[in-house]
């Protein structure tokens, strides 16, 4: 299972949020580039970026943040938030990062998503972040009545590299993450599932890999709070 630290980014600084609430914010950090290089030296083998202002505005706008963190490190990188068109998609994919990861769209205009996985296979991931099993939309503002297992097997045939599922209850409370929603998920599709929100320590990380079915999981506050050892946690993972 692969750990990916996360770096989320509001005003060009690295911050967490509560449930994805915007006033809800903690600064880890004014350098996003330096904590990303900090990442790559305990030895990670990606790096997860979210523009958090993008997601509620629609487009990217902490661009100069990520931009210096994908010259910085030689990981691969992948990012979300605000990825709304295919010219955006094809300008942060020509600028050097692995992969996007489609939220919003993939709700809102899921032919968008076909045609990007198609146009840039392994490189495309769908992002889903629900609440009480609903999928939110829009920096997660906007509740639909979708389901996630509905929304996950609408892309079985696209093509998409993986799924990164968020449970927004859980996300930056450090209250420890959804696993049976999370294995549930990846049992009842074959796209790699990534585990997202609430991981507060190694052993929520080792029943992550142990259901056997989680691709990766995603890490921010635990990191930054020393709440998980990013170094341990790779060797742990690793054996």
């Amino acid at each position: 299972m692969i750990l990916y630290p996360a770096i989320d980014l509001k005003d060009g600084q690295c911050v967490r949020l509560v449930h994805g609430e915007m006033d809800r914010a903690t600064v880890f950090g004014d350098d996003p580039a330096a904590q990303a290089a900090a990442f790559e030296a305990a030895g990670c083998e990606w790096l997860h970026l979210v523009d958090l202002n993008g997601a509620f505005a629609g487009a990217p706008v902490n661009a100069a943040a990520v931009e210096a963190i994908l010259a910085r490190v030689r990981v691969p990188v992948q990012l979300g938030g605000g990825i709304r068109d295919m010219a955006a998609i094809e300008m942060w994919l020509a600028g050097g990062l692995a992969r996007v990861i489609l939220g919003t769209v993939a709700v809102e205009d899921p032919a968008l998503v076909r045609a990007a996985a198609r146009a840039f296979p392994g490189r495309v991931a769908v992002g889903i972040d629900a609440r009480a099993g609903r999928v939110a939309t829009r920096g997660w503002a906007e509740e639909t009545d979708v389901m996630v297992t509905d929304l996950a097997r609408s892309f079985e045939d696209a093509g998409v590299a993986a799924i990164i599922y968020t449970d927004i209850l859980r996300d930056g409370a450090m209250a420890g993450p959804n696993i049976e929603a999370t294995a549930a998920l990846a049992r009842a599709v074959t796209i790699p599932v990534i585990a997202s929100g609430g991981v507060a320590s190694l052993a929520d990380l080792i029943a992550l890999r142990d259901t056997g079915v989680i691709a990766g999981a995603i890490s921010g506050r635990a990191l930054y709070d020393g709440a998980i050892d990013l170094r341990q946690a790779l060797f742990a993972l690793a054996g």
